[in-house]
C-alpha cells in the first residue's frame, strides 16, 4: 500500500514539474482554445474583438498568447505592435513568405496550421512558432504557440 502511494505522490511531482515547466509558456490546446474565443468576438463586435486583441485586454493576452488579424487589404487590423503594416508581406526570419500563407490557410469556418521561425516576445533569436489560422468574414485572424 505504501508503495502505491509513494508512485502516486511520484508521478504528481512529475506532473506538477512538467506543468510548472510549460507554465511559461501557451501550449496548442490553449491557442486552439483562444483561436476559438476570437471568432466567438469577432463575430459578436468585430471593432470592439480587433481593440481588445490588439491591447491585450479580455483575455486576448496569456504569457506568449496573443491574437493578430488582418483585413480584406493585407494589412494588420490587431496586433500588438504591427497594425497598419502588411501582414500579407510578412515573411519569417528564415524568409519564409508566412504571410501569404496564413491568407492562403485561412478557410471560414476552419482552423488551419501555419509553422515558421519567429523569435519570443522580448528575444531575438527565432524559434519555431506555429500559428492556429481561420477567417471569419474579412478578417483573417491567428493565434500562435512557440515550440
Amino acid at each position: 500500500m505504501l508503495r502505491r502511494y509513494t508512485m502516486i505522490a511520484a508521478l504528481a511531482a512529475c506532473g506538477a514539474t512538467s506543468a510548472m515547466a510549460s507554465g511559461d509558456h501557451g501550449t496548442a490546446e490553449e491557442a486552439k482554445a483562444m483561436l476559438e474565443k476570437v471568432v466567438a468576438a469577432v463575430q459578436t463586435d468585430e471593432a470592439a474583438a480587433l481593440s481588445a486583441f490588439t491591447k491585450g485586454e479580455d483575455g486576448f493576452k496569456d504569457r506568449d498568447l496573443y491574437p493578430y488579424c488582418g483585413g480584406a487589404d493585407g494589412n494588420f487590423t490587431a496586433h500588438p505592435s504591427l497594425v497598419g503594416k502588411s501582414l500579407k508581406d510578412l515573411k519569417d526570419k528564415a524568409g519564409k513568405p508566412l504571410g501569404e500563407e496564413i491568407y492562403a490557410t485561412a478557410k471560414e469556418g476552419e482552423i488551419g496550421e501555419v509553422a515558421y521561425m519567429w523569435p519570443r516576445p522580448g528575444a531575438t533569436e527565432p524559434v519555431g512558432k506555429v500559428v492556429y489560422v481561420t477567417k471569419i468574414g474579412d478578417q483573417v485572424c491567428a493565434v500562435g504557440y512557440y515550440k
